[in-house]
């Protein structure tokens, strides 16, 4: 897809974007099963949608925590995905030459957010023609994401995104500065709402990451009262088997209902703004 931008704000409801999926790729069938529920309530909303899933998970809390299936396997899987149901895809990537390989498969190029000061790597994602999303790292302000965003576009990138993913809060928790939403959209770029990352809570004593998924619809409508353009979640049919992050996920059958409260709720926004 040429123009990811112009096709995640074309919603003829002016309704808010949705990136969502799995945190890994942890096979074809799961992958297919969670593509095909959002696709049937995204498009009953007409919420422009993006499915998300990694196909390595390069930042684990211990080296013996999944990461992944194969690379090659995962991103075809990825790709699959996105020939069924015509819709683009994002992965993350976490090195310079990750950027070319991903970018054979998906639409979208995604900066973790430990990552999001990484120059060479930024400038990687942009030259392979990609929109590029950038996770707000956990120890940034707002402010300094205009900084990322100008990496990207120095380079050539023409599509970029921010995404809001919460700041750290002590040791063990995360949380949201809803300010942040309009300082970061004077970068002129899409920001995004990452409800469920914003809900972890990180570097547990045990080496698995925590949190609040019973918070999810809460942040969630912050972040739509907010003016957020775009929301990711992760979302997986039984979280507490998911392989990577399931503390912190959406479970795949709540997701429809949450959906359309949270669609109702931004055309209310629209009615206040307008």
């Amino acid at each position: 897809m040429d123009n990811l931008i112009s096709y995640l704000k074309g919603s003829s409801t002016d309704n808010y974007f949705l990136l969502a999926g799995p945190c890994v790729i942890e096979g074809e069938k799961m992958a297919l099963e969670i593509a095909e529920k959002c696709c049937e309530v995204t498009s009953q909303l007409h919420i422009p949608y993006v499915f998300k899933g990694s196909y390595r998970k390069a930042n684990r809390s211990r080296i013996d925590s999944f990461t992944g299936i194969g690379d090659e396997k995962a991103l075809k899987i990825l790709q699959k995905v996105k020939h069924t149901f015509d819709i683009p895809v994002v992965t993350d990537i976490h090195t310079n030459e990750e950027a070319a390989m991903a970018a054979e498969y998906v639409d979208m190029l995604q900066i973790p957010a430990f990552l999001c000061r990484q120059t060479e790597l930024l400038i990687a994602a942009a030259r392979t023609g990609k929109m590029v999303n950038i996770k707000k790292g956990q120890f940034l302000s707002p402010q300094a994401m205009a900084y990322a965003v100008d990496k990207v576009r120095d380079a050539g990138g023409k599509q970029v995104a921010i995404t809001e993913r919460g700041t750290t809060f002590g040791y063990t928790d995360l949380v949201v500065d809803f300010r942040g939403i309009p300082i970061m959209q004077k970068a002129d770029c899409p920001v995004i709402l990452d409800v469920t990352h914003s809900l972890q809570q990180p570097n547990q004593a045990a080496g698995v990451t925590g949190g609040m998924p019973e918070m999810i619809e809460t942040i969630a409508r912050a972040g739509i009262a907010s003016g957020a353009d775009g929301l990711f979640m992760e979302t997986h049919q039984d979280p507490s088997v998911a392989k990577s992050d399931g503390a912190n996920m959406l479970r795949l059958d709540l997701l429809p209902s949450l959906l359309h409260r949270l669609t109702t709720l931004r055309m209310a926004v629209n009615s206040i703004n307008n």
